[in-house]
């Protein structure tokens, strides 16, 4: 398995495009992005569960009732959320990229991303949507992430390529997501892209099943979107025989699926809204698998510890602090934390205790842009790793008037 250019053009047989309509009032910056497969394709995705559901969210769902799509239409700068007639204005979407595709609505998943509660008008997508796409083309990831994006400060695209049944498939995708992440589910807006073979069940099943130890392990402030959705559209274009079951070949699907959502929450955190540093917590020595997620997600969702991580401070208490009311049942003295970056390795706490260590040496480690947060259980078989970022002041800058 190898990384590729690409994004979700990787894969054979899809095109993207994205183009500023006029949603939002920078000209510059692109509000409006599509991803078209050249035939239908397997589609799932899964959903955030704040019960205040964008329209959009509540449209996808019934189009992908059938486990089929073929193109996914979505725009930044205004969420679509909370509006009388939002289900209306969704609808309109997927039948204007339907009709300009010469495909069924009922094959297009909708996407929206911005503001809560900012009324949606259809005027600047419709007109949008014919230039949106005779722009469509296998290099059009790029524009195509940057239509999505809202506080983002930079791009999310990757692809892999790999081998199924003797035949080179690829697996690609691009995200959206800065701020307003705890997802329960998936987060942000995820896009995903590959030329499997593979049924809808099992393509539902690999991605409910991924995001348990991705994307449901990342948070950047501990809010739940009401716009978060990962979708996959899988068009079998690579010719592999299709993927009907829990084979050999469901497995190095699962594991391209995997490398590449990993990567995507890397990113998303690093890009955490005012983040100045990407922070990974990896637990190991759990009892089983639920503790060590457990775990690692309460560390990384400690406003205390990102803080701390923001001023290069290795409080390691708030450590055992946000494990200690994580709710998972562990023996506090057994737990060891050390600190990680690309200057070295610190421990700080054994057995529960602290130790003696270089202050001096803890700061140049803490001072880097990457920080691991190593916390051991004891002695158990289970691993879970969380992605996160520090709390600035430009946190509370950006969101003091989001809206404004």
């Amino acid at each position: 398995m190898k990384t590729v250019s690409g994004g979700v053009c990787a894969a054979k047989g899809f095109k993207a495009a994205g183009i500023h309509c006029g949603i939002r009032k920078n000209k510059d910056k692109n509000d409006l992005s599509m991803i078209v497969s050249d035939c239908p394709a397997s589609a799932a995705a899964v959903y955030t569960q704040n019960l205040v559901k964008g329209a959009p969210i509540l449209v996808t769902k019934q189009h992908l009732q059938n486990g089929k799509a073929q193109a996914v239409i979505c725009n930044s700068g205004n969420a679509n959320t909370c509006n009388a007639n939002g289900i209306e204005i969704a609808e309109q979407m997927s039948r204007l990229a339907a009709d300009e595709l010469h495909i069924s609505s009922e094959n297009v998943i909708v996407a929206s991303t911005g503001v809560i509660g900012q009324p949606l008008v259809i005027d600047p997508i419709a007109a949008g949507i014919p230039l949106l796409v005779s722009r469509l083309s296998d290099s059009g990831s790029h524009e195509a992430a940057l239509g999505i994006m809202t506080t983002d400060t930079e791009i999310k695209e990757v692809a892999v390529e790999f081998e199924i049944d003797g035949r080179i498939c690829h697996l690609g995708g691009i995200a959206k997501g800065s701020g307003m992440i705890h997802p329960n589910m998936a987060t942000m807006l995820v896009f995903l892209t590959t030329d499997v073979a593979i049924s809808p069940e099992m393509l539902k099943k690999a991605l409910s099943t991924d995001i348990q130890g991705t994307f449901n392990m990342l948070s950047i402030d501990g809010d739940t979107s009401t716009n978060d959705m990962v979708s996959v559209m899988a068009n079998g274009l690579a010719g592999n025989a299709v993927i009907d079951r829990e084979d050999d070949r469901f497995a190095v699907f699962m594991q391209a699926l995997n490398s590449v959502t990993v990567y995507l929450c890397r990113a998303i955190a690093g890009d955490g809204e005012g983040a100045t540093k990407m922070l990974e917590c990896i637990v190991t020595g759990a009892d089983d698998l639920a503790t060590a997620r457990t775990v690692a997600k309460s560390v990384i969702c400690s406003s205390l510890l990102k803080a701390a991580m923001f001023g290069a401070d290795a409080n390691w208490g708030r450590v055992l602090c946000a494990i200690g009311y994580s709710g998972a049942k562990v023996d506090v003295n057994r737990i060891d934390v050390a600190f990680r970056s690309c200057k070295g390795t610190i421990p700080v706490c054994k057995d529960g205790s602290g130790i003696d260590f270089s202050e001096e040496e803890a700061k140049e480690i803490l001072l880097q842009k990457d920080i691991e947060i190593l916390v051991s259980l004891g002695d158990g078989d289970f691993s879970a790793k969380a992605w996160g970022c520090d709390l600035t002041y430009d946190y509370v800058k950006i969101n003091g008037d989001y809206r404004t």
